[in-house]
């Protein structure tokens, strides 16, 4: 997956322009994640020397994005042919209606895929499908 997370109130606290103490498990999980294959996008209203400085800090933490503010890496930004807004199957952020949910759930939603299929498996189980198959064969 594609995923766009922002910077300020999401992997650090909000503190803009300087930056902000690092939220718990912030950079834990985005390490998974980039392990588990995803493409993380920075997406971040910071520009120039902020822009760099967050990004210098995520380097330090061991993350380095796939693109940042950009769609992909080598995109070039052109406002008559590109929209600014960034592409992702998924967005992290502070801002999403009802706030910011923390990276513990981030994890429990999208990074763990293990527990993910055993909830699946369990939902499955508890149906009794033989039942059903039996009377769809009872019509024909």
């Amino acid at each position: 997956m594609i995923i766009a997370v922002d910077f300020d109130g999401t992997i650090v606290e909000h503190k803009f322009p300087e930056i902000g103490k690092t939220n718990l498990f912030a950079f834990e999980t985005l390490k998974q994640l980039q392990k588990d294959g995803h493409k993380l996008i920075l997406w971040t209203y910071r520009a120039g020397k902020e822009l760099d400085e967050a990004v210098s800090f995520c380097k330090e933490n061991g993350i380095e994005f796939y693109a940042v503010n950009k769609n992909y890496p080598d995109e070039k930004f052109n406002e008559k042919k590109i929209s600014r807004k960034i592409y992702a199957d998924i967005y992290i952020d502070d801002r999403n209606v009802g706030g910011f949910i923390g990276w513990s759930k981030i994890w429990e939603l999208i990074g763990n895929p293990e527990k993910q299929f055993q909830k699946i498996e369990k939902e499955i189980n508890k149906t009794d499908f033989s039942n059903k198959i039996k009377s769809i064969f009872k019509k024909l």
